[in-house]
């Protein structure tokens, strides 16, 4: 098994290194009459499967005001089982199965995964399609995972790193969905109990077809893995709803913020500018993508000056989520002591300035696209790994093609792209600042 990992992870790594398609397994789309989308990636990872769904459905979709929260709701209600398969027989058939069964939500989209032996494929596909299907709640059942809910809400929130994604959100959004975090906005949150109806028609809404990709990985067969999908989900009726979410106008000025945090904690300043939606190949985003890495991560200049030498930070962390709709690249700065937060903003600020003005090395920006292939490769080391990374590109495309495109256009980004972009996107006019200072010792 060793060398197996070691001759797969070898052949990802060569053809990182080798400027071919960075996504070395081969893979079979399935289309269904009602819109089902099937993946199959056979791997040569003996008797290991991962099933990930993919709904296309996330925060961005919650678009009636006073109804956030629900797609990461149904992360949870789904557990709730139907008359089939209720909660104590959905678990046991996982743990006869040794199966690991778990969800995640984020802006774009809700993903269920599990990982089991291949002779549980079926059995696992079946149970999963009953549950797409036909989820039974009670109005009890319902209001008791909605305060579960909440009592998640109160545990994130009492994290200040939660509160300034929350408030950098609000400041950068007023219109689009994005204004509010996966979770929603706490008064919604508090109502959600009384929502039992809108539960039932949000799920479906969204919980169709159309909306989903089935996305299995491992030790499997593609006519085999497509005859069990039609047997279980090819049935299941396509649904008639699309969302009509709002676009965001440009923004009209600079942003900034100050939150103050009741207890003790180190000051952090989120620094913000509105870039544009995912696109494989638009040269917009990847600049973006490659300027997060060469401008701001841990082995950028900046990170070693700011945390390393100076030591007047202990994080710098760029984020620039792959988004449906424009979304913010940030870059979050953790600061040691408050009297250098202005000296460190004015820092960061001044190598978004840099980028405008000075055109990057041609050989370091070389360095960047292969560190952003070797990683990428690097991390799928198995079928889950795989799977999982995926997934996030199989809710903006539904097809695992579109990573291929995307880096096919981080190899054609220059130094002066590099400039041309960073002049687009960080201006004044689009940027947000947010600072958050802890409360006295």
């Amino acid at each position: 098994m060793r060398y197996l990992l070691a001759a797969v992870l070898s052949l990802s790594l060569a053809q990182a290194a080798s400027g071919s398609k960075i996504f070395p397994y081969p893979y079979k789309t399935d289309d269904y009459a009602n819109g089902l989308r099937l993946i199959t990636v056979p791997t040569d990872f003996p008797n290991v499967v991962a099933l990930y769904i993919v709904v296309q459905t996330g925060s961005r979709n919650e678009i009636e005001p006073g109804k956030t929260g629900f797609a990461h709701f149904f992360e949870h209600m789904m557990f709730r089982g139907t008359k089939l398969f209720p909660p104590e027989k959905y678990q046991a058939a996982l743990s006869a199965a040794g199966a690991a069964s778990n969800a995640f939500t984020s802006d774009d989209l809700t993903a269920y995964h599990m990982t089991f032996s291949k002779q549980d494929l079926e059995g696992m596909l079946r149970m999963e399609a009953d549950r797409f299907q036909n989820l039974d709640y009670s109005p009890a059942a319902f209001k008791t995972e909605a305060l579960a809910v909440l009592g998640e809400y109160n545990k994130n929130s009492a994290s200040p790193y939660w509160k300034l994604d929350e408030v950098t959100r609000a400041q950068a959004f007023h219109t689009h969905t994005y204004q509010h975090t996966t979770m929603g906005f706490l008064k919604d949150i508090e109502d959600m109990p009384n929502q039992f109806e809108y539960s039932r028609e949000f799920f479906n809404r969204y919980y169709r077809p159309e909306y989903t990709t089935i996305l299995v990985v491992g030790d499997v067969q593609p006519a085999q893995t497509r005859a069990l999908v039609e047997k279980y989900w090819g049935a299941w009726k396509r649904g008639i709803y699309k969302a009509e979410i709002p676009a965001e106008p440009p923004m009209n000025g600079p942003k900034t913020e100050t939150v103050k945090w009741p207890t003790p904690t180190l000051p952090l300043v989120n620094i913000a500018f509105r870039g544009p939606a995912y696109d494989d190949r638009s040269k917009d985003h990847a600049a973006l993508d490659i300027i997060s890495t060469m401008a701001f991560s841990s082995n950028s200049a900046l990170y070693r000056q700011l945390v390393l030498t100076e030591q007047k930070a202990d994080e710098l962390e760029p984020y620039y989520p792959n988004r449906r709709d424009p979304q913010l690249f940030e870059v979050l700065t953790r600061v040691k002591k408050p009297e250098d937060v202005k000296a460190v903003e004015e820092r960061v600020l001044a190598t978004f300035s840099s980028l405008k003005d000075t055109l990057v090395d041609a050989k370091e920006l070389a360095r960047v696209k292969q560190r952003l292939r070797y990683e990428l490769a690097l991390s799928m080391d198995n079928s889950e790994a795989i799977a999982r990374t995926l997934a996030g590109f199989i809710a903006l495309r539904r097809t695992p093609e579109t990573i291929n495109t995307l880096y096919e256009t981080y190899d054609k980004i220059t130094p002066e792209d590099i400039r041309d972009v960073a002049r687009k996107y960080f201006t004044e006019k689009g940027r947000v600042i947010v600072t958050l200072t802890g409360g006295a010792k």
